[in-house]
């Protein structure tokens, strides 16, 4: 059996899915590529259990229909090192044999069986569809990705929550120091329903989504959701668990706001931290009429920095922490020039808000203070 494709194309798709497979995967058969020839279709598989990326690129001159999964860092170094030309596979399809032929050379090793791949899992008749713009979903995911996090003891926080209502889809992310709740009223599916991506697949999809445009499908039932896109399809196992009441740690009244200029408060406080307590990441915010000053001190080596800022603020005087590394992580995902800065006391979560919001869309960031000592 033989066909013929692109060097760098093939790499490409490759490289798009690779990322998901762990080379350290309990089974041997999952350090490999799953590879189908049907006419002139080639469609790749890579997969580490809990989550499988598919992707499929046209080929030239195939002789027949098989199925083979090859060793993916020995294909993926290999392919690494040639220039763009077209490849020839000869495949025999008694022993997997392999051979790459190109313009200069013959590489040869030996495939395995693919009947030994996993199944893909198959979703219940309960399963919910939702179709939306690639951008809408790539939007919300790169804005949540940030704020999930690592806690293993609390596995519901450590992906994307999407709360699908029938007028609208909220993605929100949070690690109990930030929170990001990003709502879209564009989207119109009709139906009530939720689930949690897992941060590994989220990040698999921030990668390929990137290249992608149209539609993306997305059906999920209790306990696995798939993903069609244009020239991707990905599977994978969603968190069970309740996600937090997150409308409910967003504090209401916040008689203090503040307007200023979003990458000129992300440059100094990035200044200002420099100086700081590396261990604390402690930065403190003096904000005054029209004034806002960003102070960091660290007691051990003797270092401290100040930069005052003015923005726009009416009230009275408040003084509050935060971490600046989680407070930059906000401000890098917010694409308004201005922002606002809502707060209430020191004690209490800040609200990050763009100044103007993109078009159906509603961003709110939250960040929980530091205590500060006078």
């Amino acid at each position: 059996m033989k066909f013929t494709v692109s060097s760098t194309a093939l790499l490409s798709h490759l490289q798009s899915i690779g990322r998901v497979i762990n080379p350290k995967s309990p089974l041997p058969i999952l350090e490999n590529f799953l590879l189908k020839i049907e006419d002139k279709t080639l469609t790749i598989t890579a997969s580490d259990l809990e989550t499988t990326l598919i992707t499929s690129l046209e080929v030239e001159n195939p002789s027949g229909n098989i199925t083979l999964a090859v060793n993916a860092k020995l294909l993926m170094d290999s392919l690494r090192e040639f220039s763009e030309q077209p490849l020839q596979f000869d495949i025999n399809e008694n022993n997997l044999a392999v051979i790459i032929k190109t313009e200069s050379g013959n590489y040869n090793f030996i495939g395995q069986n693919g009947d030994e791949y996993p199944k893909l899992p198959a979703l219940g008749d309960e399963a919910n569809t939702l179709t939306l713009p690639v951008e809408i979903l790539a939007n919300g995911v790169n804005k949540a990705a940030f704020a999930t996090a690592d806690d293993d003891l609390r596995p519901t926080m450590t992906g994307i929550y999407f709360d699908i209502k029938s007028d609208d889809i909220t993605f929100v992310a949070t690690d109990a120091h930030k929170l990001v709740r990003l709502k879209n009223t564009s989207v119109k599916s009709g139906v009530d329903a939720a689930f949690i991506l897992p941060k590994k697949p989220a990040n698999m999809l921030k990668n390929i989504i990137a290249k992608e445009s149209g539609d993306v499908e997305i059906r999920f039932d209790q306990k696995n959701i798939v993903f069609k896109l244009p020239s991707y399809v990905m599977v994978c196992r969603q968190i069970e668990g309740r996600f937090p009441n997150y409308n409910g740690v967003i504090p209401q009244n916040n008689p203090y706001k503040l307007i200023i200029d979003r990458l000129s408060l992300m440059n100094a406080i990035k200044r200002v931290y420099t100086f700081s307590n590396q261990g604390t990441g402690l930065i403190k915010l003096a904000i005054s009429e029209n004034t806002l000053v960003i102070t960091a001190q660290d007691i051990d080596f003797s270092t401290s920095a100040k930069e005052t800022m003015t923005c726009q603020y009416q009230g009275e005087t408040i003084n509050i922490g935060f971490k600046a590394p989680f407070l930059v992580d906000i401000l890098n995902n917010i694409n308004s020039g201005d922002v606002v800065i809502e707060l209430a006391d020191p004690s209490r979560a800040g609200i990050i808000l763009p100044f103007e919001n993109e078009a159906n869309e509603e961003l709110l960031m939250l960040l929980m203070p530091m205590l500060i000592t006078e």
